[in-house]
């Protein structure tokens, strides 16, 4: 049959679609871009904040007008929001055919098919002898190197869908990460709820740097860069920096949720620090590794925020100049910690908040980028602009997938690029967020990128 797939949210959600794809592909089955073609739909969902939910669902809603007018014989919802909402899934939706939770993905041919699903016995973590069928660009992946958090956030509701903190293997990870580049992965991002605790649950100490070095050490055909995401700072040690800066395949780049500066709000969500301690912290990663860039998030108008914390948040922002930065706004969640606390800060408040914090770092951002015209980057090329056909797209190492702005190509020395290639770039224009540049002539030959069987919706 052909199976089409949404996939909403998260690159960690992202990583849980490709391993039911690989699931249904090993199978036999074939994927299909088209929902109108596909027999079965499956719609992988988020639920972490307001605005997720209400995305799932419409995008429930949009999938099911296929069963009308399409081919499609069955649909199938699985991820957060089915931990979150399975009995009023059965009972408000139904358009649903079937549903899988975090720890069920084992159980989608078995539906697909319309075979009973075994229970799931165990939390759920794939391997890397697990089928996977990757849905980003064939140029680079995502590795999912642990599953859960065990940490208390009381903003966060994650831990109640995906349980406690479970590292993978470690040789498992670099045998993954070993045949992605094989086939042409130029760059593997690690992801996790909280990446700096891997291997802790196993007794590795230092389990992440250790992990890093040896990824690092992989021989590969062409360069590679290895990077990985969502560091939480009271885990940021001196031998991950030193492993960071010593080994030039790793990517200068951290990306560090740090939620909040006021030493009080951050009491509150049951994360501690404050200011003075990341700036410390900020400048200790800056002085280990040069030209890193840091990447941090922010939750603005959380139960108790004041006007003096809030302005002790701008405050810090404007300190630590951080090279990109994600601010959101407090999502009351009715099963959260932080849902029973006071406090609580208007929309208005909380929006203005937010465009305020963001106005302090576009132009810190805009200086960032006014400092690199002239310079001589790296780029991995992505391929042409989504925008219009006169640009093409790269990232430069301090640039992540999806989440970071991006460096535009305007011109190319020598031979046309091509996407996954790694090629230098002179910037010669910085706008808010992007740089604009000529590519310059390659020094090494193009990749050969094994042709991806990839089946994304784009909705």
């Amino acid at each position: 049959m052909k199976v089409g797939f949404v996939s909403l949210g998260c690159p960690k959600n992202l990583v849980d679609s490709e391993v039911m794809m690989g699931q249904l592909v090993a199978r036999g089955h074939e994927l299909t871009p088209d929902p109108s073609q596909a027999d079965v739909l499956v719609v992988n969902t988020c639920s972490f904040i307001d605005p997720a939910k209400k995305e799932s669902v419409n995008t429930i809603l949009e999938m099911a007008e296929y069963k009308k007018i399409g081919r499609a014989r069955k649909l199938i919802v699985a991820g957060c929001l089915v931990e979150r909402y399975r009995g009023d899934i059965r009972k408000e939706l139904p358009e649903v055919d079937a549903i899988i939770g975090t720890n069920e993905l084992e159980s989608i041919v078995a539906l697909c098919e319309g075979m009973p699903a075994a229970p799931a016995s165990a939390p759920y973590l794939y391997h890397d002898l697990t089928p996977r069928v990757l849905a980003t660009p064939r140029h680079f992946a995502y590795i999912k190197i642990a599953e859960g958090c065990d940490h208390p956030c009381t903003f966060c509701v994650i831990p109640q869908y995906r349980g406690r903190f479970r590292s993978r293997r470690f040789e498992s990870v670099i045998s993954e990460a070993t045949r992605l580049f094989r086939q042409g992965v130029r760059e593997i991002n690690l992801i996790g709820q909280d990446t700096t605790c891997y291997g802790e649950d196993f007794g590795l100490e230092h389990g992440l740097a250790h992990l890093l070095g040896r990824l690092a050490e992989i021989e590969t055909a062409q360069e590679k860069w290895i990077r990985f995401l969502y560091a939480y700072p009271n885990k940021v040690t001196q031998r991950l920096l030193d492993t960071m800066a010593a080994h030039p395949a790793l990517a200068k780049y951290i990306d560090m949720p740090l939620q909040h500066a006021s030493a009080r709000v951050l009491k509150r969500m049951k994360r501690g620090a404050g200011g003075d301690i990341f700036l410390k912290l900020i400048e200790r990663v800056r002085r280990t590794i040069p030209g890193v860039a840091i990447r941090t998030s922010f939750i603005v108008g959380f139960p108790g925020e004041t006007a003096e914390d809030f302005r002790e948040l701008c405050q810090f922002v404007e300190a630590a100049r951080f090279d990109n930065l994600g601010v959101f706004a407090y999502s009351d969640e009715d099963t959260s910690a932080s849902f029973g606390l006071d406090g609580k800060v208007d929309g208005r408040t909380i929006q203005n908040r937010k465009r305020r914090v963001m106005a302090i770092q576009r132009k810190i951002a805009r200086a960032r980028n006014r400092a690199l015209v002239g310079r001589e980057v790296p780029v991995l090329v992505e391929g042409p602009s989504q925008e219009t056909d006169l640009l093409w797209e790269a990232r430069m190492a301090t640039q992540a997938p999806e989440i970071d702005g991006v460096t535009l190509v305007n011109d190319f020395e020598g031979a046309a690029p091509r996407p996954g290639e790694i090629r230098r770039l002179h910037i010669t224009e910085a706008h808010d967020y992007d740089v604009v540049g000529t590519l310059l002539a390659p020094t090494e030959a193009a990749p050969s990128l094994a042709p991806s069987p990839l089946v994304s919706i784009a909705l």
